[in-house]
């Protein structure tokens, strides 16, 4: 459907991509993925349109719609949310004008015989059948059920786009989007200004979508649910695999191995190369073998090896001082803006060395809250920091707070102390600002560089408590993972806000759910308490029973099936993995056991023991082992009967 061809793009007459060909099929969906920088979304407005690249080209039928949505762009915010979302449908209505202009031609002529009229004839046909299949649609049921799957209520549809954040005015340029159906959707961090809810209904919208899908995206798990093939930009090449994300990072570590393997067998006939020549360069019965040897190192083409894999790098906060044993204390605590409720009652106590998520619809007062704890709000209620906190805080807006005069490095050395300092370099480059650009001024970078370089700065403060505001949202997969390990060994107390599953799965032990003006304390991680959101959710359907009669129910219900859909097979894939784990874990223990037995045995045969107990730790050893063997064949009846629900 699209074909690059050749594509060639320079800046400052650097090579940023070089000689790139593929093609989007019809019903592709593709990760792009590469580091920071590597020209993932200079790609994306290439195929948009909206940039030109130096050289090569992008060919596609002439009837092909493209959809983009970049990291950012102007917002409107003169209108109402749905007469806003309604103009995805401007081209039905002006398809609608056009025709009507087309037949008042038609009934104005009378040159029936004429080429002329019989091509407007055809025309007025062709744009008929158009408008009628675009008819068929049902664009206001279309409408709802987007909004509703973005996180919308019906009683927001109403609301001035200007009463909304600049996040959720984000969501209505999606659901543009996404109703006018492009034959292709080209997404640019999509899942940046959604909660856990919405990602997972625009998952399931776009692993059913008709047409092409190309997405960048730092959310592992958004992407491996979506997209089923993997396009990586690295060092200005694309290698293409027709695999989703994780399957992927298992084929690029062997890429790279090989890659590595032929560098160093290159980097070998370079160097034995170049010492002939050095040796034998002023001895005239050599010179016919040096001159050759010389053509032969000009005619090598060098291999150039990816930057060393960075997620690897183990990075650690200082150790954290050591604070009471409740850093944060809360009782009864309230917030409203006017009329408006954003949360009421909430009581809750994190210890010493928690790590703790916040998560629910955006606006339901995640941030609110972190900036009660900070105390840069008024709010009812007692919030009590506890003796000795030391607060680390990474924001939204943290990158407007940086020192835009200096260069990166001066940056990070300002903070830098004690074993880090010698550090800075290995720091730097682990979140993509090695070399010369950790010399560029800090006014001279992307919003996403300098949100990077805020978090740097925080990974070198020695504070006791961390509170993070969606920290991951400029950061590439690789950057993640090594940040994710720090707060990991990090041994004081953590908050973070984050939409990120995979992220804050294996990361916190508790979360704390908002909504509807209250906060829910779940005892568990991630991905329990999104297996218990879809109980909560079912047995609340259960309690609806009743017709759904208007249009707007049955798009919330659809929503909600998708919801459903997608955390019955989470909740089937978990009670698998636990199933398989526990098999794994008896049969080690009968492989102990039966050599513990073995061990006794050739003791006993030998006559070399002398412990009187010996016959007693058989008996219990081999007791032991017929207990075992029948849970494990327990065990494998349920991991049987769980894989038949498949």
């Amino acid at each position: 459907m699209i074909s690059i061809q050749n594509l060639h793009v320079e800046f400052s007459s650097k090579p940023l991509l070089d000689d790139i060909s593929f093609v989007i099929n019809k019903k592709d969906k593709i990760a792009l993925v590469g580091k920071n920088g590597a020209g993932k979304s200079t790609m994306l407005k290439i195929i948009a349109g909206i940039q030109q690249p130096t050289g090569g080209s992008v060919a596609m039928p002439s009837e092909t719609t493209v959809g983009y949505l970049p990291q950012q762009m102007r917002i409107a915010d003169e209108t109402t949310v749905l007469a806003e979302v309604s103009k995805a449908f401007d081209h039905v209505r002006a398809l609608e004008q056009e025709l009507d202009r087309l037949n008042t031609e038609l009934a104005e002529r009378d040159d029936y015989d004429s080429d002329s009229y019989q091509k407007l004839v055809e025309r007025v046909s062709h744009k008929t059948d158009v408008l009628t299949m675009l008819r068929t649609d049902n664009h206001e049921a279309e409408l709802e059920k987007t909004l509703i799957g973005l996180g919308f209520e019906r009683s927001d549809f109403g609301r001035a786009t200007s009463e909304f954040s600049g996040g959720w005015r984000m969501r209505l340029e999606i659901a543009k989007l996404l109703l006018t159906r492009p034959d292709v959707l080209l997404l640019d961090e999509p899942t940046n200004h959604l909660d856990i809810d919405s990602i997972q209904w625009l998952e399931t919208f776009l692993a059913n979508y008709h047409g092409a899908v190309m997405v960048v995206s730092h959310d592992r798990a958004f992407i491996d649910n979506v997209t089923s093939r993997t396009i990586e930009i690295s060092l200005g090449k694309i290698y293409d695999y027709n695999v989703n994300y994780s399957h992927f990072v298992e084929l690029r570590k062997e890429r790279l191995e090989q890659q590595m393997r032929a560098y160093e067998n290159q980097q070998k006939l370079i160097h034995d190369t170049e010492e002939f020549i050095e040796k034998f360069r002023y001895k005239a019965t050599k010179a016919v073998q040096v001159q050759s040897r010389i053509k032969q190192l000009d005619k090598i083409e060098r291999i150039e090896v990816d930057q060393v894999d960075t997620s690897r790098l183990r990075l650690k906060f200082p150790p954290a001082p050591r604070s009471g044993d409740y850093p944060v204390i809360a009782e009864d605590v309230a917030k409203n803006y006017g009329d408006l409720q954003v949360f009421k009652g909430v009581t809750f106590t994190i210890k010493r060395g928690e790590k703790v998520a916040f998560v629910g619809k955006n606006g339901a007062g995640k941030s609110t809250l972190v900036k009660c704890i900070m105390n840069e709000i008024p709010f009812d209620g007692n919030l009590k920091i506890g003796h000795n906190v030391k607060i680390g805080y990474f924001a939204q807006n943290q990158a407007q707070l940086l020192d835009e005069n200096i260069t990166v490095y001066d940056t990070i050395d300002y903070v830098a102390t004690g074993d880090m300092r010698t550090r800075i370099n290995d720091l730097l480059g682990a979140f993509m600002f090695g070399g010369e650009e950790s010399e560029k001024k800090v006014k001279v970078l992307s919003g996403g560089e300098k949100s990077r370089l805020a978090m740097m700065r925080l990974l070198l403060q020695p504070v006791n408590l961390l509170i993070m505001d969606e920290p991951t949202n400029h950061l590439d997969m690789r950057t993640k993972d090594i940040l994710k390990d720090a707060i990991k060994d990090f041994d004081g107390t953590v908050i973070v806000v984050s939409h990120d599953r995979d992220f804050l799965d294996g990361l916190v032990e508790k979360v704390y759910e908002f909504g509807g003006g209250k906060v829910r304390e779940h005892l568990c991680g991630i991905y329990e308490f999104l297996e218990h959101k879809k109980i909560a959710t079912l047995s609340e359907l259960e309690r609806k029973e009743k017709p759904l009669a208007a249009t707007g129910n049955k798009a919330e219900e659809e929503v909600k099936q998708s919801k459903l859909d997608y955390l019955e097979q989470k909740e089937l894939n978990r009670r698998i993995k636990q199933a398989q784990k526990r098999v794994a874990t008896l049969e080690d223990e009968i492989n102990v056991l039966e050599q513990q037995i073995a061990e006794i045995e050739q003791q006993l045969s030998a006559g070399t023991s002398n412990d009187p107990e010996i016959y007693t730790r058989h008996a219990q050893c081999t007791q032991q082992l017929e207990e075992t063997m029948q849970a494990w064949e327990q065990a494998n009846e349920e991991l049987d009967l769980i894989n038949q629900q498949q």
